[in-house]
Formats: C-alpha cells, structure tokens, sequence
C-alpha cells in the first residue's frame, strides 16, 4: 500500500488546513514541498540520513551511493547536507565546497528527494570554530545582530548563502527547495550560539533578521525555515522559550539523542512526550514538524529501528514530516548513525523500511507539484 502513497494525495489537499508558510514569494515548489509534508505527515513519516550520499561507512565520493540504498535499495526521502563549509574557509576552498553541494542537492532534487540543511559554522568572532570553547570563543550572537561589531560580516557570509540557494537549479530549470535549520540545539552550550552565551532577546534578533535579510533582501525563496532545539524541554513554555514567533518560522522540530539510547540510556516516554509537543504545537499554529535529529550510535541494539524508533512514533497520533539520524563517518569504526551491510541492526532496519508507515526516496512521486 506504501507505493501508492501520492495516489492519495488529491485526497489529502482537500483535508488539510490553513498552512502559515512564512514567504509568500516562496517558489510553487517550495510552496508544494511544504503542503504535501503537512498532508503526508497525516498518515506516514519520511525517513532521512545526514550526509548521505555524500559518503558513509568506509567510503565517500559515489554520488550514486548510500549506505540506506545499499540495504533496501532507495536512498533517504530526506538527505542532510551542511552549510558548514561555506563560511571561515579561503575562498578557493568556498568553492570547491559550494560545486559538490549544489551537485548534491541538484542531484537530489532531480530524483525527487528532498534535502534539509544543518549549519555547523564557525564562530564569525572568534576562533573556536562551532564548539564553544572556554578562554578562546566569544558569545558572537549579540555582535552579529544588527548594530553589532560583526553584523556585516555576518551579512557577507548570508550573501554566500543566498547565491548558493540561487544557484541549485534542477534539469527543469527550477530551484531545488531545501528545508534550512540555522542555529540548531541552541538550548545546549555546546555551540557558540547556544543558550548559555546568548540572551533570548539577542538569539530571537538574529534568527529574524536572518530571515528576512535572506528572504526579503536577497531574495531567497526556495527555503522553509526549521526550528529545532535539543531536547532540554518538558513543556510548550519552554519548548517556545526562544521561539521567534509563527511569522519567522516555517517547521518545529526537535534534536534527541539523549532519550532514545544514548549512552546505554532509555526515556521513550519523555522522548515521546516531547514528540507530542512539537507536533501539536505545529498543527495548533499550522505548521510543519519534524523530528529533525535522533539515532543510536554504532546501533548496537538489534532491534532498535522497530523496537524503539518506530514503536515510539506510532504510539500516538503525531504529525510528523520526518526523521532524520544522523551521519555515517568514513573513517570512524563506531561513529554511525544507520546500517551497512552485515552492521546487526541491518534486518531490523529492512523491517523499518517496509513499514507502511516510513516513507523512503522510492516512495516519493511529484512532491513538488
């Protein structure tokens, strides 16, 4: 029944509500990416994998290649990239970094994939790069908001983003839509613009000027803007302490690790609950949600993809458009985040993946249409 998911979509257009996407200019792709993940996120879960196709588990370079592929033949729904590279580097390596990007997410596009994008980027003020480090970063957020000592810095380095997202174009000659997440986790210290080296006035200024100097200045139309924190929260209240309000944002969602086996450790009732939250925050506000970062490192535990991912999503009636785990290191012997072949999750993972109810890139027909 799964291969006919976009049969059902006519159907699914005409249930849904009011959908509070933040630009209006945005491009008829990125405005129909945006309301088939709120109808498909009504009955199923899309399943994503950071970096995947731009390497895994002991290789890198096949542009045709993902470990997710190598075990059930489709790639993720959703493929993770990075603006990490686009900033804090010599120029010639800024471009050599933009050129396999824009392959990825063109490539993507064109199969019919959907690409969402982390921002691991350096501290603009300091050394340090995104990891805050004592005695050398500096809590840059209140420097690169308007007024700050290193606000036009900050806008050289939007400038580079935006002639990338102007540069993504598809063999039919459209922008591929890419769901951007600036300023992840920021309810954690361990980045630069986390919530222990900036006030919320400050985090909240920068995420809106970021916004609108990316949509309304330069021009940015193929975004959808994600929200997500760590999982330091147990109510809406604090969910929604740094939120910058329904007009800035496109999708809620949240990073955790910590509930779902991290260290041996298991809370899927509060990991759960606070699924719970992000979705019906979004459906209460019309907008997307997302369980934008989970995984078990190395996934030791053989059944975890049913066991405990899935079982976890399905006990509830949540509304989520995906969930993405994170990235498979080259070189590392344990720092993977989804199955190889002969890895001991692999069958469980198989099961997981014919699931009605996940979605892979096979999956998708027309999602930008």
């Amino acid at each position: 029944m799964k291969r006919l998911v976009m049969s059902l979509l006519s159907v699914l257009f005409c249930t849904v509500g009011t959908i509070a996407q933040i630009d209006p200019k945005a491009t008829p792709e990125t405005a129909a990416l945006y309301r088939n993940l709120k109808n498909l996120s009504e009955q199923y879960i899309l399943f994503g994998h950071q970096h995947a196709t731009e390497y895994g588990h002991g290789w890198s370079g096949d542009h045709e290649r993902s470990d997710v592929k190598t075990v059930t033949g489709s790639h993720p729904a959703v493929i993770g990239i990075d603006f990490m590279g686009l900033s804090g580097q010599p120029e010639a390596e800024i471009a050599k970094t933009v050129a396999l990007l824009r392959k990825n997410v063109v490539d993507t596009y064109n199969r019919g994939g959907i690409t969402t994008v982390a921002w691991h980027f350096s501290n603009p003020a300091s050394e340090g790069g995104f990891y805050w480090k004592d005695g050398v970063s500096k809590p840059a957020m209140a420097l690169i908001k308007p007024g700050g000592s290193h606000h036009e810095q900050y806008k050289l380095i939007l400038k580079t983003i935006a002639d990338f997202a102007h540069s993504v174009k598809g063999k039919d000659g459209t922008l591929a839509p890419m769901i951007f997440r600036p300023f992840h986790e920021f309810d954690g210290d361990w980045f630069w613009w986390g919530k222990g080296h900036t006030s919320r006035e400050d985090f909240i200024a920068v995420w809106r000027f970021t916004v609108s100097y990316l949509r309304d200045q330069l021009g940015v139309h193929n975004f959808i803007y994600a929200f997500s924190p760590d999982n330091k929260f147990s109510s809406e209240y604090e969910f929604l302490e740094r939120y910058p309000g329904n007009e800035w944002v496109d999708m809620v969602g949240m990073d955790n690790y910590g509930d779902f086996g991290r260290d041996g450790k298991y809370n899927l009732e509060a990991g759960l609950k606070k699924l719970e939250i992000v979705s019906e925050y979004a459906q209460k506000a019309g907008k997307l949600a997302a369980f934008t970062e989970t995984g078990l490192e190395s996934i030791p535990n053989p059944t975890w993809w049913t066991e405990t991912l899935l079982k976890t999503l399905k006990a509830r009636k949540l509304q989520l458009a995906y969930v993405l785990v994170w990235r498979n290191d080259t070189k590392s012997p344990t720092h993977y985040y989804a199955p190889f072949r002969g890895q001991v999750s692999e069958a469980d993972f198989v099961k997981f993946y014919h699931d009605p109810y996940t979605l892979f890139e096979k999956d998708l027909k027309e999602v930008y249409k």
